[in-house]
């Protein structure tokens, strides 16, 4: 099975931690940030405990970017691991295609992340938008000559994974690897709570994609307003997590680029022939309850990753097995 490219593209801004939106001016552009190093072994945050009668689901949060030298001691979750019958895989949505007709489709990939009319970022962003991106591009990224072409939102995630790069930050990936890696070694039963979007519509959806404005100018724009104060603050959000610190994890704000990044591309016309697309988080949301309930009836004890975000949301899947008469129990 081949990967459809566009859907990709844009669920891995979606997917990818987003930087917390602090609003402050960005300082006055000078070197890169010099390499940002924890090497000391953090336990990483505890787990939320939600529980029906003596039937338990362990949720751990994962978040990022965090320093790539970070030592995670993952003994907590060893031992949830190690007790679990079942583990719930975090939420997702992929959208893919069968050999032959992921060939067909390749000619309509062509140019699906230049802007349409042949648009340059100088013409779709605001004059004092526009000097900002332009430091941070020669800052960051001189030698993307092709990132001035691309429409907003393809700009944001190119800038924002060199910036976290020369930085010395990296994605959530080893804990991930290290979860997934004690589920194969325990044996547990595997549920995904991945959702398949549908294709039928494929090329009408690139067609469409291609010619329709994204409505994505706030994401570059907040993903620039952000970009150098979250770098200097990565380090100490990159500890709140890995100590535990959960007062201080609630104080992150993961709203405002999700808002113009994820929900203002998914809702745009571009989608209108998939309505999958546009219902993705509800799709998700859905999924998940619907497995993590099943599983509290079947098991004893259960493990379940999720991003650190879709734990704390009052809005989110905690809050709403809480509303269903769960008992939740957040981490001292």
């Amino acid at each position: 099975m081949s990967k459809f490219a566009i859907p990709a593209l844009c669920l891995c801004l979606w997917s990818a931690p987003s930087f917390s939106q602090s609003q402050e001016p960005v300082p006055a552009l000078e070197a890169a940030p010099e390499q940002i190093h924890v090497v000391a072994q953090r336990p990483g945050p505890g787990m939320w405990k939600v529980s029906r009668g003596d039937h338990v689901l362990w949720v751990f949060g994962t978040y990022a970017p965090l320093p790539k030298n970070m030592e995670w001691r993952a003994h907590e979750v060893e031992a949830a691991i190690a007790g679990s019958q079942e583990y719930l895989a975090p939420m997702g949505a992929k959208a893919e295609a069968g050999f032959f007709k992921g060939i067909t489709l390749l000619p309509h990939l062509i140019g699906v992340r230049k802007n349409p009319d042949g648009a340059s970022l100088r013409d779709l962003l605001p004059p004092e938008q526009y000097a900002r991106w332009t430091g941070l591009k020669a800052k960051y990224m001189p030698d993307n000559e092709d990132a001035e072409r691309e429409r907003p939102i393809f700009a944001a995630e190119a800038l924002m994974r060199v910036a976290r790069q020369q930085a010395g930050l990296v994605g959530d990936d080893a804990v991930r690897k290290r979860v997934q890696e004690l589920v194969k070694n325990g044996k547990l039963t595997y549920t995904s709570s991945t959702v398949d979007l549908p294709m039928d519509n494929a090329r009408t959806m690139l067609k469409n994609f291609k010619k329709t404005s994204l409505n994505d100018v706030a994401c570059l724009s907040t993903t620039m307003a952000a970009l150098e104060t979250d770098i200097a603050e990565a380090s100490a959000r990159a500890n709140a997590w890995a100590r535990g610190n959960i007062d201080e994890i609630r104080k992150l704000d993961f709203a405002e680029r999700e808002e113009a990044c994820f929900n203002n591309v998914f809702s745009s016309a571009a989608f209108d022939a998939d309505p999958a697309f546009k219902n993705m988080r509800i799709l998700m949301r859905q999924k998940w309850l619907a497995n993590a309930e099943k599983a509290l009836a079947q098991n004893a004890s259960t493990f379940a990753l999720l991003q650190i975000k879709d734990i704390i949301d009052p809005n989110g899947v905690i809050a709403a097995l809480a509303a269903k008469g769960y008992t939740v129990e957040q981490p001292q």
